[in-house]
Parts: C-alpha cells; sequence; structure tokens
C-alpha cells in the first residue's frame, strides 16, 4: 500500500506506531492547504512560515492525542487557526491579507473583459471580508475558501454545528451589506 492509499487518519496510527517518517507524508498533504488559510490572517511570509512550521510542529506532538475516530483535517486546522489567532494576539497584528490573488477562483472560460471586472470583485470581497468580525470572517474563509463542512467548522472554532450556519448567515449578511455600501 502506496502513502498515498491511506487515509490521513490510518496514516497517523502509522506515524504513532510503526514508522514517525511518515510523518513528511502529513506535510506534504497540508502544507499548501494549511500556508493559504493561514495567508487570509497573517500577511508577512516569514511570519507565515514560522507559524505554518509551528503548527506541524505541534501536530506532531500531540499526534497521540488525536482520536483517529475523527477527521484529522479538522484537527489540524484547528491547530493552525489557533496559531494564528495566538500570533496575531502576540503582534497584536489583526492585519488581513488583502492581495486579490489569494481570494482568487481560476475559470478557464473567462473572457478579457470578464477576467477585468472579475478581479475588481474580487478586490472588493477580499476588502469585505476583511472588514467583517473574526466570528464571520473565520467560517467564510472555512467554508467558501477551504470547502470546510459544517461540522468541520464546527470542530475547528469550537462552537456548535448551528451556530456555524448562524455565523455564516450573518456573515453573508455583512458582507452584502459592505458590497452594497462600497
Amino acid at each position: 500500500m502506496t502513502l498515498d492509499q491511506f487515509t490521513d487518519e490510518q496514516l497517523i496510527v502509522e506515524v504513532r506506531e510503526n514508522d514517525k517518517e511518515k510523518y513528511a507524508e502529513i506535510i506534504r498533504r497540508y502544507q499548501l492547504k494549511l500556508s493559504h488559510y493561514l495567508r487570509k490572517f497573517i500577511k508577512n511570509s516569514d511570519e507565515l512560515e514560522d507559524v505554518l512550521q509551528e503548527v506541524f510542529i505541534r501536530t506532531y506532538r500531540n499526534l497521540y492525542a488525536f482520536d483517529v475516530n475523527k477527521k484529522f483535517s479538522a484537527w489540524i486546522y484547528r491547530i493552525a487557526h489557533n496559531q494564528a489567532i495566538n500570533h496575531i494576539k502576540k503582534n497584536n497584528k489583526g492585519s488581513i491579507s488583502l492581495d486579490e490573488h489569494e481570494w482568487e477562483i481560476v475559470d478557464e472560460k473567462m473572457d478579457l473583459k470578464k477576467e477585468v471586472d472579475v478581479g475588481l470583485a474580487k478586490i472588493r470581497v477580499g476588502k469585505g471580508i476583511a472588514s467583517l468580525k473574526d466570528k464571520y470572517r473565520e467560517p467564510l474563509i472555512l467554508y467558501f475558501f477551504e470547502q470546510k463542512s459544517y461540522d468541520e467548522i464546527s470542530d475547528i472554532l469550537r462552537v456548535p454545528t448551528s451556530t456555524v450556519g448562524t455565523l455564516i448567515k450573518r456573515g453573508k449578511e455583512a458582507l452584502k451589506e459592505f458590497l452594497e455600501n462600497k
């Protein structure tokens, strides 16, 4: 069985019981995803790399605390979320990256005029998301940009699943209001 055939949870069991070197596969699977997620909260590339490295260190140190009957991705995103919040608090920086490329969704069938219009819309949406309170911004980013389910968001943010729906709804309303008024 190759490493690609392992689920994350199976891979964690392998790392715990048989081969610590297989943890590199976890890093390979999550490095880009978590970097993309953290970039929404941390603008500075060096700081982002430091936080990302700390996420993987903390994850490794706490592997035995992970319940393999749960979803690993929600668990590691929770660690990343906590590290980002800690970093922001420690550095007293609540800055969010507004680089339009961060919010980019690729559509190969766009013509040039539409591409320009979409690019401007992405900038406005990025600014709108950055203007939201954390309690609304975080669920929106996890749901729409990281494609996490309500249950996963609930695990990451440590709120009831029903609250996730409410936060996303209110966040969308606040974003809509921002976009209509700007």
